[in-house]
């Protein structure tokens, strides 16, 4: 049995029958993660009614200039809301300026913490002020970095705070050596798996849309990178979201 730590559904054409289509390939849990005020509600909506599916409520450091207060107001009384996030700081794209996401971010680190719920990260190209940003507010009990883009310097500073490594596609990617290299040295108590679908498919099916149901190459893949058996990745991975998601 797999659990997808990360996927977006329903989002930009992936729709809820990928649930019944992750079954069927063995992915029996899912995490749905929103990125604003819609998403969220929807990723609600979607784990009230499915069994296996639980729910994020975040604002994507592209959306911080929306500001927080326009997801805080779904955050109590969610009796399937398992993490704030993704949130964090993308300094590749700088949708929303670098001040507010770092605004934004703080203030999302701080509800994780006031609501005794899981943290989940974006950082891309943002790794200092991240770990800043974390040290500064408090890192949550329960903190991911969703989609690990480092290598084993940065996975070393994650683990160093306490946090697990949720490792997506990218791991099948020719050129993502950093990432296998963090994988390899990742412990298995602190490992997760995730599609990150719609986005990110891993080798064989780059280029095509994504979609839960994909989750075991990605573990295959960071299997290989360990020199571990699939099945071990695959109970750990299991195992890691249950503790982090309270699942």
């Amino acid at each position: 049995m797999w659990c997808d730590s990360h996927c977006h559904v329903p989002y930009e054409g992936l729709g809820t029958e990928a649930i019944d289509q992750a079954r069927e390939a063995g992915v029996t849990r899912l995490v749905t993660v929103g990125t604003d005020a819609e998403q969220s509600r929807l990723a609600l909506e979607v784990a009230a009614e499915h069994e296996g599916v639980w729910a994020t409520v975040g604002l994507h450091p592209h959306d911080a200039s929306r500001g927080v207060a326009t997801v805080q107001p779904l955050v109590r009384g969610q009796q399937k809301l398992v993490a704030i996030g993704e949130c964090g700081l993308d300094y590749h794209y700088d949708f929303s300026p670098r001040p507010q996401q770092r605004e934004a971010f703080a203030a999302q680190v701080a509800l994780a913490n006031e609501h005794g719920l899981a943290l989940v990260v974006h950082t891309r190209e943002a790794w200092d002020d991240t770990f800043d940003i974390l040290s500064s507010v408090g890192v949550p009990e329960r903190t991911v970095f969703h989609c690990f883009t480092g290598g084993a310097l940065e996975a070393r500073r994650a683990l160093s705070v306490g946090a697990w490594l949720s490792f997506s596609g990218i791991v099948t990617f020719k050129t993502a050596d950093d990432v296998r290299a963090a994988a390899a040295l990742c412990p298995l108590d602190r490992l997760l798996v995730e599609t990150d679908s719609p986005y990110l498919a891993p080798v064989p099916h780059r280029g095509r849309q994504n979609s839960p149901a994909l989750l075991p190459i990605v573990g295959a893949a960071v299997a290989a990178a360990k020199k571990a058996d699939v099945a071990e990745v695959e109970a750990a991975s299991w195992e890691g979201a249950a503790r982090v998601f309270r699942l």
